[in-house]
């Protein structure tokens, strides 16, 4: 059962990713590959946050993963690993923790009490922390691979005859 609900989170989360690579214009050629790596990045994230490691853990490692395989995937495909792996990463961003960060800072302005103040407060900011965390493990997940990997551009790189890449 836990394994079947990781599943569709992570189909889910590829078809997130079908529509903003649709929303962003990609070719498409690549439209099955971000779905792939949408499902990838989720399966990942879904998976450790399941064993209870945290959400930026996982978020990092998801990200990390779509950004490795958006690499080969480009030198595939013959396209830029970030039609790849933008559209693909989008779907964890943390819609959630944001949204109740910016209620908890509406929330704050009407309250009175000092203890549901500090409450309050304490949520907001711990929202807050969160989103944050999350968004720079995603950015640095995708672009730690993309840094270590730049001297193999799609430009570089040869085809022989079984279309493997040399370098």
């Amino acid at each position: 059962m836990i394994v079947t609900d990781i599943l569709i989170k992570s189909i889910w989360a590829g078809i997130a990713a079908i529509g903003f690579a649709i929303l962003f214009n990609v070719p498409r050629r690549t439209i099955f590959t971000i779905w792939a790596l949408g499902f990838l990045g989720g399966l990942i994230k879904f998976t450790v946050m399941h064993f209870d490691l945290g959400i930026v853990f996982a978020s990092f490692l998801g990200a990390t993963a779509i950004g490795i395989v958006s690499i080969q995937t480009a030198h595939l495909k013959k396209s830029p690993p970030l039609i790849f792996s933008i559209p693909a990463v989008i779907p964890m961003v943390p819609g959630f923790f944001a949204y109740k960060m910016m209620l908890g800072l509406i929330a704050l302005i009407k309250i009175e009490d000092a203890d549901a103040y500090i409450q309050t407060l304490i949520e907001t900011v711990n929202n807050g922390a969160k989103t944050m965390f999350i968004l720079i493990s995603l950015g640095t997940g995708v672009a730690i691979p993309m840094l270590l990997s730049r001297k193999e551009s799609i430009k570089k790189s040869k085809f022989n005859k079984n279309k493997k890449i040399v370098v």
